[in-house]
């Protein structure tokens, strides 16, 4: 379990990042958990957006689980054509509404073994499915942002998501866990992004400690006295060699 300090850090976080992103939630569109559960295997290594793009003929061509396990393979990939790694996710989707069909009566399991029991579903897709279609939370959802966020901010020095989930149940109050994962996306997209965060624009700038040494390293280069890496390489750097 986590200090008290590190715990007043998280709270303050959550509490900042809320203020800032008020409606954040999950971002893929869907009306039942058959199509969260699609578009949330769509969405591996594919933006929402894209995914948001697709769904909508999909579902109007696929409506139940019984007609994506009959669709023709080959359709279903064109249909899927727009989406990063299409035809592996065609025949992964394919499967799983079959064992949707033949298992479990069409409907989507509210257990976590048996929705990770599907092809094309991981732990991430699982809990998002599971906290966000059902409210069940038994998990953290760990996504690329929430991946970068949590090791910039110091909660985790791991690259591997089952233990970058482990690293974040430990400190994050359980209540907590799904709206941060909306919101760490959320301001992933906003200000922490991936090649270059806007740490002067950060409200968790004071709680960053990667934050912290960004914005020194670019004063003590404004000043001519900085020839050192950049924050994020050195943090990255530590991260691998205490794996």
């Amino acid at each position: 379990m986590a200090d008290a300090t590190e715990q007043a850090r998280v709270v303050r976080i959550v509490e900042k990042l809320r203020a800032t992103y008020p409606g954040a939630k999950c971002s893929l569109d869907f009306q039942t958990p058959f199509q969260l559960l699609i578009a949330t295997i769509l969405a591996a290594q594919c933006t929402d957006e894209r995914v948001n793009m697709v769904t909508p003929k999909l579902f109007a061509k696929y409506p139940t689980p019984e007609s994506f396990a009959q669709a023709d393979p080959e359709m279903l990939e064109q249909d899927l054509k727009q989406i990063n790694f299409y035809r592996n996710k065609a025949k992964n989707i394919r499967e799983m509404a079959r064992l949707l069909v033949e298992r479990f009566h069409c409907e989507v399991p509210r257990t976590m073994p048996e929705l990770v029991s599907l092809p094309g579903v991981a732990r991430k897709t699982a809990n998002v499915v599971l906290s966000n279609a059902y409210g069940i939370i038994e998990g953290y959802i760990v996504d690329t942002h929430n991946i970068r966020l949590a090791r910039r901010l110091g909660l985790t020095a791991h690259d591997d998501p089952a233990k970058i989930e482990h690293d974040l149940i430990a400190v994050v109050p359980k209540e907590d866990w799904l709206d941060l994962s909306h919101l760490f996306i959320y301001h992933g997209r906003a200000v922490c992004q991936a090649r270059k965060p806007l740490c002067n624009q950060c409200v968790l700038v004071s709680d960053c400690p990667t934050g912290q040494a960004m914005l020194g390293a670019e004063a003590a280069e404004e000043a001519g006295t900085s020839n050192s890496p950049s924050p994020v390489s050195t943090t990255r750097t530590r991260a691998r060699k205490t794996k």
